[in-house]
Order: structure tokens, then C-alpha cells, then sequence
């Protein structure tokens, strides 16, 4: 490898430019091309790189990139029904891969991606920025080491603001996304696997369109994709965990909330602020010892982005992989994990019924 890792991104809209801009507070990386079908896209991903956009090579077409391109890193940002189609040519290249979640919008995709990754010789990794948030990842850490004794419930909030326009609009069908459940919670879900570490058997999704996006039409069609719902999902080791979400609710202080509760105590996350919450057990009538600390984030990454700052420790992360410094931390395999709970979760809000993931080994 160079002395500078190159990237490529592939998908130049809002999460490709956070991408690079989060690329460019790494020591010893450049971009040397970007990739989209979409000229205007390609003026973003420029102004995004302002000096730097010289050094870069555009392409609007994946399999001239695949072709041309000379990188060490790509970085695949395009919508998510595309993540198939865009990875085929990318796996013949020898460069590490991280692919946005969700890895993909159905799990034969997602599996097919899952076996092209196992083969590849480089680094693939799946985008999961929530893991990478200092508090959350503080919040994980602790619940790990067992400040909180056996972990018994998690519970997961978030509430927020409705889906941002993306290009074309492609957002607002679950066609596209695979579904609100698939394409905005497969983090949480992610997240619950990693803090539990355990698979889920079974999962009950009660959600609907209440809100959002009642009074707009594409062709003539109004948008399908679920804008609130509650989620519980039993895993294999006894713990049970519960996804809370609205996307009507943007003037909520805390955009997320995390409680995880064992046998000795009860530890929240508040994003933002950061704050973490312990709360250990102390018995009927006993006087409350709550501890309250903040865990910071540092501003510049903060501002390179709208993930707390996650994406710019998940590069980092990253960037330690493609060197061989360091393992992958999120593999193909965690993304297709999280899928699935997410296509378990929509199919159980549509079909008001428990789904058993062992049910999903018959879908294609």
C-alpha cells in the first residue's frame, strides 16, 4: 500500500459527502476519485473536497471506476437497493471495501454479499455509525464489563425528525430502502446484537404511516414506509430488547436514549448531550445513588458530520483495518444480521404477528 491510503467513493449524495469530509480529518488519506450518476451529486462531492477536488477523478458509471480507478479503499455510499449491483464490480478490485448500511434491501442480496465478501482478500466492512458515537460506544463498554451485573432488558429510543429528500426522491418507498425497519433501525438492531451478544429467535413490530408524508405522490403513489413503531425482539441467551421510534418527534431534547438493565443496576445514554446514567439497585425506601457523567466528542468531528461525531471514529477504525493494523469490527455478517431483524420486523407491522428469524431461511 502507498504511504496514503486512497479512496474512492462510490455514491456522492448527503451521506457520501459526510463520508468525505470525514475522510479528510485522516492523517495519511486522500480521495482520488468519486463516483455517481448524478452530475449534481458530483458537484457536491467536489465542493465537498474544495482544494482537494483537482487531485480527483470523477466517473459517473461504477464499472469505469472498477476499471480504471487505482485505490486502496472504496467507500460505498449509493442507495441502498443499488448496494448489489454497485459491489459486484468493486469486488474484483484489490481494494478494502466499507458498505453503508443497510448492507442490503433483501436478505438474498445481503446474503449474496455476505458470500462475495468472505472471498474477498481485502477488508469488507458494513457502515454501522452508531456503534462509533463516544457515548453509545462508552455506554457499550460498560454494560461489557458489567457495570450494570447480568444484563436482563435493553430498550432503545429514538425519536427524531421525518426521512430528509434524498436524490429523486428515492427514500420514500420501501422498494428502495427495504423499509423503515430495514433502512433506519437495522443500527439499533446492530446495536442490540453487539451489546447483548446473542442472536434474535423472535420479533413483534407494531408500526404504521400515522404522520409523515401522508400529502405527497410519485406517479401517483403515496409513500409506504413506516413512521413510528414499538419493537421487541427475544434473543437466543433469555435478554429481551425493545426499539422505540417516531420520526415525528424532532423537538425531543434526546434524539436517542439507551437503557440497559441487569440484575445490579440500570445504565442510560442520552444522545446528546452524552451524558451516561447509573443507576445501581438500591432496595425499597433506599436513597437513590444516580451518578452522572458526560462523555465528550470532539467538535471538529462533530462537525463533520450529523452522527455525533461517529463517522469519524468509524473511519479511523476503518483506516486501521485497511492497513492491517487491526480487524474488521463490523463484517458483512453483522449486516446481514441486522437486515434480518429489520425484514422480520417489517413483515410482523404488516401481518400483526409475532415472525420467527428461523421463518427468514425460506425467503429468497
Amino acid at each position: 500500500m502507498t504511504a496514503k491510503i486512497r479512496y474512492g467513493v462510490v455514491g456522492t449524495g448527503m451521506m457520501g459527502v459526510e463520508h468525505l469530509r470525514n475522510i479528510a480529518l485522516l492523517p495519511d488519506a486522500e480521495v482520488v476519485a468519486i463516483v455517481d450518476p448524478v452530475a449534481t451529486s458530483l458537484g457536491w462531492a467536489r465542493d465537498a473536497l474544495g482544494d482537494r477536488a483537482a487531485a480527483a477523478e470523477s466517473f459517473d458509471d461504477v464499472s469505469a471506476f472498477a476499471r480504471a480507478a487505482r485505490v486502496d479503499a472504496i467507500v460505498v455510499a449509493s442507495p441502498n437497493y443499488t448496494h448489489r449491483a454497485v459491489l459486484e464490480p468493486l469486488f474484483g478490485m484489490d481494494a478494502a471495501i466499507l458498505c453503508e448500511k443497510p448492507l442490503a434491501t433483501t436478505l438474498a442480496d445481503a446474503r449474496w454479499i455476505v458470500e462475495r465478501a468472505a472471498a474477498h482478500p481485502r477488508p469488507f466492512w458494513t457502515g454501522m455509525e452508531y456503534r462509533f458515537m463516544p457515548p453509545a460506544a462508552a455506554f457499550i463498554e460498560q454494560i461489557h464489563a458489567g457495570r450494570v451485573g447480568t444484563l436482563r432488558m435493553l430498550s432503545i429510543r429514538e425519536h427524531r425528525f421525518p426521512f430528509l429528500s434524498k436524490v429523486g426522491d428515492w427514500n420514500r418507498f420501501a422498494r428502495n430502502t427495504g423499509g423503515t425497519m430495514v433502512e433506519k433501525c437495522c443500527h439499533f438492531f446492530d446495536l442490540m446484537r453487539l451489546i447483548i451478544g446473542s442472536e434474535a429467535v423472535r420479533v413483534y413490530c407494531s408500526g404504521a404511516t400515522d404522520v409523515n408524508h401522508l400529502d405527497e405522490l410519485y406517479d401517483g403513489k403515496r409513500p409506504d414506509i413506516i413512521d413510528n413503531s414499538f419493537t421487541t425482539v427475544d434473543f437466543a441467551n433469555g435478554v429481551r430488547a425493545m426499539l422505540d421510534l417516531s420520526m415525528f418527534a424532532d423537538g425531543a431534547e434526546h434524539q436517542e436514549e439507551m437503557s440497559a438493565t441487569g440484575d445490579a443496576a440500570r445504565l442510560d445514554v442520552l444522545i446528546p448531550p452524552g451524558d451516561l446514567v447509573f443507576s445501581p439497585r438500591v432496595g425499597f425506601g433506599g436513597t437513590k445513588r444516580v451518578e452522572r457523567t458526560r462523555v465528550a466528542v470532539d467538535p471538529i468531528a462533530r462537525a463533520a458530520g450529523s452522527h455525533e461525531g461517529a463517522s469519524f471514529y468509524q473511519h479511523r477504525a476503518f483506516a486501521a483495518a485497511v492497513r492491517g493494523d487491526s480487524l474488521v469490527q463490523v463484517t458483512a455478517l453483522d449486516g446481514l444480521r441486522a437486515v434480518e431483524i429489520g425484514v422480520a420486523a417489517e413483515i410482523s407491522a404488516h401481518e400483526h404477528r409475532v415472525v420467527e428469524i428461523a421463518e427468514l431461511g425460506d425467503l429468497n
